[in-house]
C-alpha cells in the first residue's frame, strides 16, 4: 500500500484528520521512504494531493523538524509556486526546517524575504517564524536577520504586532532584547485590549534573557 493511499484525498475526505494521522505515522516510524514519496508528489498533476502532501510534511517537521530538512530545496521551490497552498505550506515546512538545520535555511534568505513581501497572510506569518528560528541558530544570523524583523515589527499593521512580536521571540537574546522592547514600546501606543496585554507579555518574556 503507498502511502498515497492514506491521504484526505486518497479517502475522499475533505478534513485535514488523514494527513495528520499519517504524519503521526510517518515520524514514529522515521520512515524516510515514505517521507520521500510524500515529497515527490509535491509536484504531482492533482493539485489536491500537492495540498495533502505538503500537509503531512509540514507536521511530520512539526513532531521531528529533522525527518523534513533534507527537501529544504523543495520547501524553497514551493515558494515561487502558482499554488497557493504550497507556497505557504512550504514556508510553513520550513519554519519547522529552521529549528533543526538553519544553515540550510539561510542559504535562501533571499527568497524566504521575497516571498514574505509578496505573499498571503499565512505565508508572512510563517516567514517571520522561518527567520526567527533560522536567526537564533547562529550569531552571524541574527546580525544578518534581527534588523529585518525590527524593521517589519516598526512598519506592520497594528493588528499584526501581537503574533509576530511572538513569533520573533525565537531570536531574541541579551545582546538584542534592548532594541526589540524599544521596538514594542512605540508600537504599545497603537494597541489595545487583548493586544497590548499580548505584547506586555512578550516584553515581560524577554526583559529576562
Amino acid at each position: 500500500m503507498s502511502v498515497l493511499d492514506r491521504l484526505a484525498h486518497s479517502l475522499s475526505r475533505r478534513d485535514e484528520v488523514p494527513n495528520q494521522e499519517l504524519a503521526r505515522d510517518l515520524a514514529a516510524k522515521k520512515d524516510i521512504k515514505g517521507i520521500h514519496e510524500i515529497a515527490r508528489n509535491l509536484w504531482n498533476r492533482d493539485k489536491n494531493i500537492q495540498a495533502d502532501c505538503i500537509k503531512v510534511l509540514y507536521e511530520v517537521g512539526h513532531i521531528d523538524p529533522g525527518l523534513i530538512a533534507g527537501y529544504t530545496e523543495d520547501f524553497v521551490k514551493c515558494l515561487r509556486h502558482k499554488n497557493n497552498r504550497l507556497m505557504w505550506g512550504g514556508m510553513t515546512a520550513l519554519a519547522e526546517v529552521a529549528k533543526a538545520d538553519p544553515d540550510a535555511v539561510f542559504k535562501h534568505l533571499d527568497a524566504i524575504k521575497k516571498a514574505k513581501e509578496t505573499g498571503s497572510v499565512i505565508t508572512v506569518d510563517n516567514a517571520i517564524s522561518t527567520l526567527a528560528y533560522t536567526a537564533a541558530g547562529k550569531d552571524k544570523y541574527n546580525k544578518a536577520i534581527f534588523p529585518y524583523l525590527l524593521k517589519h515589527l516598526s512598519h506592520c499593521r497594528p493588528k499584526e504586532v501581537p503574533q509576530h512580536s511572538e513569533k520573533t521571540m525565537p531570536a531574541v537574546n541579551a545582546s538584542n532584547k534592548s532594541d526589540f522592547i524599544k521596538v514594542l514600546e512605540i508600537r504599545m501606543e497603537d494597541l489595545s485590549g487583548s493586544g497590548l496585554a499580548r505584547v506586555k507579555k512578550v516584553v515581560k518574556k524577554v526583559a529576562v534573557l
